[in-house]
């Protein structure tokens, strides 16, 4: 490892360490306050104190917008204070605040390679000084996502790993197994159509691709609103199968 990012990884410790206070929950269960999502969670939540993957899909897994949403509005519900680590500088903090996710509730970190940034992720997960860690990840392979998982048990700091890859061919390494309780992609579909013209609120389909003591599914929801909550659409409240909806309004 370089001069270079042995400094900036004591310079994370270092702010870490101040950090006295950071209202971070520890251990328990976080729900989505969507009981069609919630009642296939084991406990009605996702585990605080663990591991979760997240992932776009279609485009979104090299531009990672839905998927990065998706990630804020959960970090921003777990309470206190988030640390989001990257690599590429093309984070835009309007729209984490649209996820919940507001310039005085986020730390951001970024890291010199790849190497440098998974260590910077089990090291804040470990410190336990924040409630969520978000790190854009290209590959976690089966061993750190094992101490990633053990690290966010013993200290109660939730763990979201947003997978990022440069090109589609890369998005394949998804499929390998890692020790997340959930793993989840996000895909971006047509919007909510409004009665004048203009954009409605986004949609996503949301895809539970693996649950710990759980099952698979599948959901449409609107995406995250300034509290870091999705919604069920009106039009599919009703118990319309997400299958279906995906198929009749999937984006080109």
């Amino acid at each position: 490892m370089s001069g270079a990012s042995t400094a900036t990884i004591a310079d994370l410790r270092q702010q870490l360490e101040g950090i006295t206070s950071s209202g971070a929950r520890r251990g328990g269960f976080l729900p989505f306050g969507v009981p069609e999502i919630d009642r296939r969670l084991p406990h009605g939540g996702i585990a605080v104190g663990a591991l979760h993957e997240v992932a776009g899909g279609a485009d979104g897994a090299v531009d990672g917008a839905a998927s990065a949403a998706f990630a804020a509005g959960i970090a921003a519900r777990t309470g206190g204070l988030v640390l989001w680590c990257y690599r590429r500088p093309d984070l835009f903090a309007p729209a984490l605040a649209r996820s919940g996710l507001s310039e005085d509730k986020v730390l951001f970190f970024e890291a010199v390679d790849e190497a440098s940034l998974v260590e910077c992720f089990e090291l804040a997960v470990s410190h336990g000084s924040v409630s969520a860690v978000v790190a854009e990840v290209a590959s976690l392979k089966r061993v750190p996502s094992q101490r990633l998982q053990m690290a966010a048990e013993r200290s109660g700091t939730m763990a979201i790993a947003l997978r990022r890859w440069m090109t589609q061919r890369d998005a394949q390494d998804f499929g390998n197994p890692t020790a997340a309780a959930t793993r989840w992609r996000v895909t971006e579909i047509n919007s909510e159509i409004l009665p004048v013209q203009g954009v409605g609120r986004s949609r996503w389909l949301l895809e539970l691709m693996r649950c710990r003591g759980g099952e698979s599914s599948d959901f449409i929801v609107e995406a995250c609103d300034e509290t870091g909550g999705l919604s069920i659409p009106a039009d599919l409240a009703d118990g319309q199968d997400a299958a279906d909806a995906w198929g009749g309004r999937a984006a080109s």
